[in-house]
């Protein structure tokens, strides 16, 4: 019989990923977050619960949903149009079952480790030497059981692995998962403590000294900072973030992302208000520089 205990719920196995560490990747995103980034790309991760999109467009109002629903979340309105209650949902999914349309879909799925490594196994031979699996999310290590028996797993089989993190945990967390990994990747977002609060919902001071921490172990450390506009895209919030960066003696390198504003329909779908709905990109000029302020802390700089 199948052990359950170690389950994790997750939304997504990314097969051939070139952007979650080096080489050719499955990268694995794991449900739930305990930030709240109000640009993030992911918001189907922050919930630690399995839950419902409704992508409205879709839906040709066959009824079939407010049947299925045990919890009356689906209703038919005045003028015939269909209206989820989303306080009454309890993610079970029976309604998604029943959408044909795909305007209804179920965010989360319960897995065990032995279903996501045969998917994880059928990609190995596209690894070669730099390649393998990178657990993200979310924030992974908040289903510490599942990622520790995956990152086992992928061990075991000789696979490269690498954690995606925000690093916001209690550091015996972090500490239980670095012996099972080859590379952590870890965002500082800004080294204010009052503007880190208003950007993501929680201040900075754990994520920092976790971050010097982690600096100082044998698993080579890659930094991140995703350029929001007017959070930290000025080329003194970089450099703050890149003075620091070159304080942590296995930095491999500091990576700049530039903001993608890609994420209004998943943010509609459940329900979110997407406040950077009117952000803009950064160009390319305003990333050089902003790369150019951090090379001068004298670290490796990449920019996404």
């Amino acid at each position: 019989m199948h052990d359950r205990s170690t389950d994790g719920l997750i939304t997504n196995i990314q097969r051939f990923s070139i952007h979650d560490g080096p080489g050719i990747r499955t990268t694995v995103f794991l449900k739930g977050c305990n930030l709240r980034c109000f640009w993030c790309h992911n918001p189907e991760d922050m919930n630690p619960r399995p839950e419902v999109q409704f992508f409205a467009e879709r839906c040709i109002y066959c009824g079939a949903c407010v049947e299925a629903c045990p919890q009356a979340a689906h209703v038919v309105g005045a003028e015939g149009e269909h209206l989820f209650l989303r306080p009454r949902c309890d993610g079970c999914g029976l309604c998604v079952e029943t959408c044909y349309a795909k305007a209804l879909v179920l965010v989360g799925t319960r897995v065990g480790v032995a279903e996501v490594m045969q998917e994880i196994l059928a990609d190995a031979a596209f690894y070669g030497s730099t390649g393998g699996v990178t657990l993200s999310g979310g924030e992974p290590l908040l289903q510490l059981e599942f990622a520790t028996a995956l990152l086992d797993a992928c061990r075991g089989a000789g696979i490269h692995t690498a954690i995606e993190t925000a690093a916001n945990l209690a550091w015996e967390r972090l500490a239980a998962v670095l012996p099972r990994v080859d590379l952590v990747m870890m965002d500082i977002k800004q080294m204010d403590s009052a503007r880190h609060r208003a950007a993501t919902g929680v201040p900075n001071e754990r994520i920092l000294a976790n971050a010097a921490r982690l600096g100082e172990q044998p698993q080579p450390l890659i930094v991140r900072t995703p350029i929001i506009p007017g959070v930290n895209d000025s080329a003194a919030d970089v450099a703050a973030i890149a003075q620091f960066a070159a304080t942590l003696p296995n930095l491999l390198y500091y990576e700049l992302l530039p903001y993608h504003p890609m994420a209004k329909s998943k943010y509609r779908s459940l329900d979110l208000d997407y406040r950077a709905a009117d952000l803009t990109p950064p160009p390319a000029a305003q990333m050089a520089g902003l790369a150019a302020a951090a090379a001068a802390c004298g670290i490796p700089v990449r920019t996404g």
